[in-house]
């Protein structure tokens, strides 16, 4: 078996008049991400966890943000291109554990929608991914409302 693991980590700033997009999912909210695309943070991990474990670099060398025509894309259709690469074709997502770093807010009553949705886009059983939401503690800017983060490992298994 030829398994490997993938590290992705992704921070936006939060200003009032953007959307909050997580894991594929508007979290209505007065403060969204600012960001080329939708600035979802978990799909941005997601996908540097996912190009991590198969030594492919980073989701900038794929979506730069000098690239005007992924403007406002959605999170999850950068993955969906992510997942045609073809060395990504040829793997089996094990598990995603993941920490959402965000003050407010709170994010519980979304975590499950977010697991189903994550489950649809990369076609593998809801149980398998593990979503954790913390606070700031009210120290740096994710705990002043300033920030948003996610970090996700991945375990995944080559098959060819």
């Amino acid at each position: 078996m030829n398994f490997r693991v993938g590290q992705g980590h992704d921070l936006h700033r939060l200003a009032p008049g953007e959307d909050l997009i997580i894991g594929g999912i508007h979290i209505p909210y007065r403060l969204g991400t600012v960001a080329h695309s939708d600035g979802d943070v978990m799909l941005h991990a997601i996908i540097d966890a996912l190009l991590g474990s198969c030594s492919l670099g980073d989701i900038g060398q794929y979506f730069p943000e000098s690239d005007a025509s992924i403007k406002g894309i959605a999170s999850s259709e950068l993955l969906s291109r992510i997942l045609e690469l073809d060395q990504l074709k040829h793997i089996k997502i094990i598990n995603i554990d993941s920490t959402i770093q965000l003050q407010s807010p709170k994010l519980s009553a979304f975590l499950p929608e977010m697991r189903e949705n994550i489950a649809n886009l990369l076609q593998m059983d809801s149980d398998c991914i593990s979503i954790k939401a913390k606070t700031g503690e009210c120290c740096d800017s994710i705990g002043r409302s300033e920030a948003i983060a996610c970090d996700v490992i991945i375990l995944i298994e080559k098959l060819k």
